[in-house]
């Protein structure tokens, strides 16, 4: 078993805490990693009674409007994976694992004891 630690940054430097998940297999693709990710994310968000979803792509602006202050309704992982796996298809965000990029969903990543990968969003610029 080995520990994944994540952590978001934007092109802005912005970082938001980092948090770790434990993973039994040494080797996953990038898409299992995100799927895994995604769908902790949201156990945990949809186990809490209260508080903004901050996971790796947002609810669609529908899901937003129910899950509203007055109706908070549980968030739908396998759509926030779907919603995960068009943003990196359209580089809405960068995957470092270590110090090295990942391209492709389907490459298969090693993972050692103690790795790091860092979620890199891409925050479009003003006026470009």
């Amino acid at each position: 078993m080995t520990t994944v630690t994540f952590v978001d940054e934007t092109t802005t430097g912005e970082r938001r805490g980092a948090w770790a998940l434990d993973i039994a297999e040494e080797r996953l693709t990038l898409r299992e990693l995100v799927r895994r990710r995604v769908f902790q994310e949201v156990a945990e968000y949809n186990a809490r009674s209260a508080g903004a979803f901050r996971g790796l792509v947002q609810p669609t602006d529908t899901e937003r409007t129910l899950n509203g202050e007055r109706e908070r309704r549980r968030i739908d992982p396998g759509r926030q994976f779907e919603l995960a796996v068009q943003a990196f298809g359209r580089n809405g965000f960068l995957v470092l694992v270590g110090e090295r990029q990942v391209e492709e969903l389907d490459e298969e990543l090693e993972l050692p004891l103690g790795t790091e990968v860092t979620f890199l969003k891409l925050v479009p610029l003003v006026g470009g």
